[in-house]
């Protein structure tokens, strides 16, 4: 019953704002250009899905994310792990990475272009940008929020520092890491759609761009729609892998 009650909680608001939407639209009090239907939308999704098209770019853009975030949080683990284990590696590092960290990656979008030219590369290196620091910061400040109880306690029962490394300081920063690479996720979706504006000739921020030069405003919701789509269904997964991995942190939580 609980459950039932989350569900419709959940689902009301969002199901209000279809038949507002849907109604008004109906009235005529909007022109279909500027706002098309829900029904409009749903249509045109599913033959952009009939087609074959949504589903090609649906697996561009996926890729894409895969990759850029791979390279950003592959390169941003072990340099935070690093920065927040040592303070001499920090105080080498922080101030090349506060100086670069302000810079959004749309901000890298020429210089992407002029180092990779078109296609992939540059997107996948504004993807990898926008991936790399919220894994640095968050993996930083999980390594130097370690308890010292429990840094005190293994060192008195004789651990050395590449014990401690891995058995203390890692597991107590993952909560930390996979909070990062949450945020990294999203901002790699973010990111991939504006690269595939600029960058490349397919995926669904291409799509997005091209319905807005024909005006086509119901693939441009339904474009929105998916990306929307997308980044719950990847925020649920790293949710579900988040909460298996770190079932031990949560007893420890209660």
């Amino acid at each position: 019953m609980f459950q039932v009650r989350v569900i419709v909680r959940g689902t009301a608001v969002p199901l209000l704002t279809l038949l507002l939407w849907e109604g008004i639209c109906r009235a005529g009090l909007v022109s279909a250009i500027i706002l098309p239907a829900p029904s409009a939308v749903v249509l045109r999704w599913v033959e952009w899905l009939l087609s074959g098209e949504l589903l090609v770019d649906t697996l561009g853009s996926l890729t894409r994310v895969s990759l850029g975030f791979l390279l950003g949080a592959g390169l941003a683990l072990p340099l935070g792990l690093f920065m927040g284990a040592s303070p001499k590696v920090y105080e080498y590092f922080n101030p090349l990475v506060q100086v670069l960290r302000p810079i959004p990656p749309i901000a890298w979008i020429p210089m992407s272009i002029l180092w990779f030219g078109l296609g992939n590369p540059p997107a996948i290196f504004l993807i990898a940008i926008g991936a790399f620091f919220p894994v640095l910061m968050n993996t930083i400040a999980g390594v130097r929020n370690v308890d010292g109880i429990y840094l005190r306690a293994a060192r008195n029962l004789g651990a050395g520092n590449t014990v401690i490394f891995r058995r203390v300081i890692l597991p107590a920063a993952t909560p930390y890491i996979f909070a990062g690479m949450r945020i990294g996720i999203g901002t790699a979706f973010i990111v991939v759609i504006v690269s595939e504006m600029i960058a490349v000739n397919n995926g669904l921020g291409y799509r997005i761009l091209e319905a807005r030069e024909y005006m086509w405003s119901d693939k441009i919701i339904a474009g929105m729609i998916t990306i929307g789509l997308l980044g719950l269904a990847i925020d649920i997964g790293m949710n579900a892998i988040n909460n298996h991995l770190l079932r031990w942190h949560r007893g420890m939580d209660s």
